[in-house]
């Protein structure tokens, strides 16, 4: 898979989070309930101070790897003084390098697909924070960076 390394500056998001991890059988249902959540009236519609009109999923607060628990978090980026009310959450990503990958395609296959050939890969991942940038809002032709987080 190609991909470019990017510096990035830290980051402020308000999203909704949960506790999982990829052996999990329930990972995919807690993933897809953060983004209903988001989505859900009275969430998404309250976050003040949003910097751009990208969704994010994040993933952060690694125990180890891969396949240890880390929070998921759906979210957008915002101001950094912007206030939220539970059940959003406030949370920094942490500035630093990244290899940042684009994925086109039906957001469902292509980003499942992504992941699986990411773990084979050999990249120093730092394991600080990655996250899935969604460019566009079209489902089957999506455009999305997916920035993981390097050593």
């Amino acid at each position: 898979m190609k991909y470019e390394i990017v510096g990035l500056k830290e980051k402020t998001v308000a999203g909704v989070t949960a506790r999982t991890n990829n052996t999990d059988p329930a990972m995919t249902a807690v993933i897809g309930g953060l983004w209903q959540q988001f989505f859900s009236p009275g969430i998404y519609s309250t976050i003040t101070g949003r910097k751009n009109a990208f969704t994010l999923g994040i993933y952060t607060d690694y125990a180890g790897t891969e396949k240890d628990d880390y929070s998921a978090i759906v979210g957008c980026e915002v101001n950094a003084h912007t206030a939220v009310s539970a059940p959003l959450i406030i949370r920094k990503l942490p500035a630093g390098k990244y290899a940042r990958f684009t994925v086109r395609g039906d957001v469902h296959t292509a980003v499942a697909e992504f992941w699986q050939q990411l773990w084979a890969m050999k990249l120093p991942r730092a394991f600080t924070c990655d996250f899935e940038e969604y460019r566009n809002d079209d489902m089957e032709h999506a455009e999305i960076f997916i920035y993981i987080s390097l050593l």
